[in-house]
Parts: C-alpha cells; sequence; structure tokens
C-alpha cells in the first residue's frame, strides 16, 4: 500500500471549469490541470517552459492540449482542494510545480490512474516522491531543482572574503526547505560559513523574521522556498537598510534585488518536464518507471544596481562571466 504524504486540508471553494479527459494514450485531445503552489517569477517560468517542452513534442494549447491552471497562493488547502478538482474532473495528467502542490497531488491520485508530473520540488525523496534511487514512489515522477549549495558558497565567498555568518530564512513546512538548510550546514565550514537559519510558518512573519535576521549575519542567501520568495521584498527591505547583501537561488530573485546567485535556468527545468509529460501521454513511458531528472550546471546571474545600492564592489570578471546580468531592480 501508497504511503500518504501529510498536507493540510482546508475548506476552499475553487472556481474550476469543467475539464473533460480519460487519462488514456493515442487520443486527439487531452487535459492537463496544472497546480502552482505560488506566484513568483521562478514558477511562471517553470509553467512556461513546461507548455514550450510540450509544444516542441506536438502538444500545442489551443489545438489538441487543453490546460486548466490553478494557482494556489501558497495556501496548502488550496493545493490540496485543487489537485482533488482535477482528480474529479478525470484530467490526462496533473502538472505539479513546487513540493507542497506534488505532495497533494500524489495524496490526490493515489487511487486513480492519472499521472502527475512535477517540476521545481527540490528533494523528492525528503518530499517522499521518490525512491533513494530515483525511482518513483508510485505514478509520479518529474524534475528537481536541487540547488548548487557548494556554487553558492563558493561565490558568496569570493563576493565576500572576510564573511563568517551566512543568514537563512525559511518555512518549517516546506520540505524542500529543511533538506536545503541541512545541504547547507553541511557544507558551510568547508567555506569558514556558519549558518544562522530562523524558521516561519507564514508569510506574514517574514518581515519580522528579517528584521531579526540581519542583525545577526554578514548576509542572506534565499533559497526557493515558495513563502519566504513571495515575500522577498520585505528580506530585501531589511537587509537593504542594514547594508547587507542577499542571494538569490536563481534568475527572478536576482532581477528583484539579490546581489547574485549560482542557480538554475527554471524555463529550462519546465522544458524538460513538458518533454517527460510528452514521453507519458503518447504512451512510451509510464510516469510509474521514470526516475526523477535535474539540472546539474548552475548559472551566475548578477545584478550590479542592487550591489551598488549597498555598496557593494562585485568581481570585475562577473561583468563577462555572468550567464545573465542586471544594470537595474526590476521587481514585477
Amino acid at each position: 500500500m501508497k504511503k500518504k504524504i501529510l498536507a493540510t486540508t482546508m475548506a476552499v471553494v475553487l472556481g474550476v471549469t469543467a475539464l473533460t479527459g480519460c487519462g488514456s494514450s493515442g487520443k486527439d485531445n487531452y487535459t492537463i490541470g496544472i497546480s502552482q503552489f505560488a506566484v513568483h517569477g521562478s514558477l511562471d517560468n517553470c509553467r512556461e517552459g513546461f507548455l514550450a517542452g510540450l509544444a516542441e513534442e506536438g502538444f500545442v494549447e489551443g489545438e489538441n492540449l487543453n490546460i486548466e491552471y490553478v494557482n494556489a497562493q501558497a495556501e496548502p488547502g488550496t493545493a490540496a482542494m485543487t489537485t482533488d478538482n482535477f482528480v474529479t474532473k478525470k484530467v490526462d495528467m496533473i502538472c505539479a510545480i513546487a513540493t507542497p502542490t506534488a505532495m497533494t497531488a500524489y495524496n490526490s491520485t493515489m487511487n486513480t490512474e492519472i499521472p502527475v508530473i512535477y517540476t521545481a520540488v527540490s528533494d523528492p525523496v525528503e518530499a517522499g516522491l521518490a525512491n533513494e534511487d530515483g525511482t518513483p514512489v508510485g505514478n509520479i515522477t518529474g524534475t528537481s531543482d536541487a540547488l548548487a549549495v557548494d556554487a553558492q558558497l563558493q561565490m558568496i565567498r569570493e563576493i565576500l572574503p572576510d564573511a563568517k555568518k551566512i543568514g537563512i530564512i525559511y518555512t518549517t513546512s516546506e520540505a524542500n526547505s529543511i533538506s536545503t538548510v541541512a545541504s547547507y550546514e553541511e557544507a558551510a565550514a568547508g567555506y569558514g560559513f556558519e549558518i544562522v537559519t530562523t524558521g516561519i510558518t507564514a508569510m506574514s512573519e517574514v518581515p519580522l523574521a528579517a528584521a531579526d535576521m540581519v542583525t545577526k549575519v554578514d548576509c542572506i542567501t534565499n533559497l526557493t522556498d515558495n513563502t519566504v520568495v513571495s515575500a522577498l521584498q520585505s528580506v530585501l527591505d531589511e537587509a537593504n537598510k542594514a547594508n547587507i547583501p542577499v542571494f538569490g537561488s536563481e534568475v527572478e530573485q536576482v532581477k528583484a534585488g539579490c546581489v547574485a546567485s549560482m542557480g538554475l535556468e527554471y524555463f529550462e527545468l519546465g522544458k524538460q518536464t513538458g518533454k517527460m509529460a510528452a514521453m507519458i501521454l503518447r504512451g512510451e513511458a509510464k510516469a510509474s518507471e521514470m526516475k526523477f531528472e535535474v539540472i546539474t550546471e548552475p548559472s551566475l546571474y548578477v545584478n550590479f544596481a542592487a550591489a551598488e545600492k549597498i555598496g557593494l564592489e562585485l568581481p570585475e570578471r562577473y561583468a563577462a562571466d555572468a550567464y545573465q546580468s542586471f544594470q537595474e531592480i526590476i521587481v514585477e
């Protein structure tokens, strides 16, 4: 018997359009329910990449593909109701963007034949979605956005040669964040750092946590924590007042005001997920037999305007070495 992943539920009424689909291959038209946990750029990029990957494989929205999209607004209960709704409507596949929605999708589809494909899940094993060898625990697979912790620490050490303490704010209920914090704590000593952590349970706690954190550390490194990312500007506001840098984990955070990141390209991660989904829809593979996949090479992103705002000088080579750089802070 499959083990059910615990998830918070709440009574939420969703206005979901009626869907069609029977979950089998060889059809002329397919319906995919996309459940995205929160509103922020990296998850949006995953969704856009997912649709692009499907389109490259011949599954085009509006032609032979119907998309039902719901954003849970960082509410676990909404995420759970969304995937339950998708199951009721018998979609052909659920795409879950971020760890909390992947966990609820797994729960919702446990006694069905509907495949789940996830993306932006930092640690599928810790989340209970995969076994230690990468094989699925059920009819579920996808892509991982595990952070390049060593590369990030090496970058921070280059930028801040005298720094001693790095702060991390994370959500205590997000399995991906707990796993990543552990990775930072394990690797930090090798670069001469101490990790200082603060756990939060809701977005409303982020401003106070950030105000306290900046009094204790030399810099902050931000994870792909969905709740904290949704309140990133609160973290940046407190850090800017204290003249300490915030390092991001992907391009959208850097664009919004983090000084630099050794991060992943989330559009490409989503595209990779879309191509996996196409194989399942065509009947070429089963989600239950596909190991999760990862993007292994991080890219350097820098924001010179963010660095200048706090009087931080970045290494000269970053202008040439960065995969993408920004001369202004862009908050969307």
